[in-house]
């Protein structure tokens, strides 16, 4: 686990309390493992990550997306989405790929839903020419995916027709 992965999992654990962690389960069932932290310390927790770790780059956001999420912890799953929506502005076409792996595997629509809505759509609409061209193409792909959470997330990010 890299030093800012687990600075974010370790400042997510202090700050859950077992009292939300059983709302948590009750909500979500039991496709999650829960920490029991708030969504507002979960965006401190990314907004102190970013400010101890500034030099972070694409690359290094993307894996630690990836590293947060790899664990199913609704906690960091979340904190993934609030780091990737933060940095929505450096991600780039072929990180739609990542996007797609982490809706297949949302699970809730708690998650799913912040991730089309605050990272996905905030994306293809940033594209411009043969990017936003492939972005369609890939949006146009998920509406026809049999994954539940695809389609949800290529209907909200879909541009909406002239």
């Amino acid at each position: 686990m890299s030093e800012a992965c687990e600075f974010v999992d370790d400042t997510l654990q202090r700050e859950s309390t077992w009292e939300r962690a059983m709302e948590f389960r009750e909500r979500l069932g039991d496709g999650f493992k829960v920490y029991g932290a708030s969504v507002g310390a979960v965006r401190g927790t990314i907004r102190d990550a970013l400010k101890k770790y500034k030099d972070l780059g694409h690359d290094d956001i993307t894996a630690l997306s990836s590293e947060l999420w790899a664990d199913p912890v609704f906690e960091r799953r979340l904190a993934a989405i609030v780091l990737l929506q933060t940095k929505v502005g450096i991600l780039i076409p072929t990180d739609l790929t990542r996007l797609e792996g982490f809706l297949r595997q949302a699970g809730s629509h708690e998650l799913a839903d912040p991730l089309a809505v605050d990272v996905v759509k905030p994306l293809v609409a940033a594209f411009e020419g043969q990017a936003r061209e492939r972005a369609l193409r890939v949006l146009d792909r998920w509406a026809a995916d049999p994954d539940p959470w695809l389609r949800r997330a290529a209907e909200t990010a879909a541009p909406p027709l002239d």
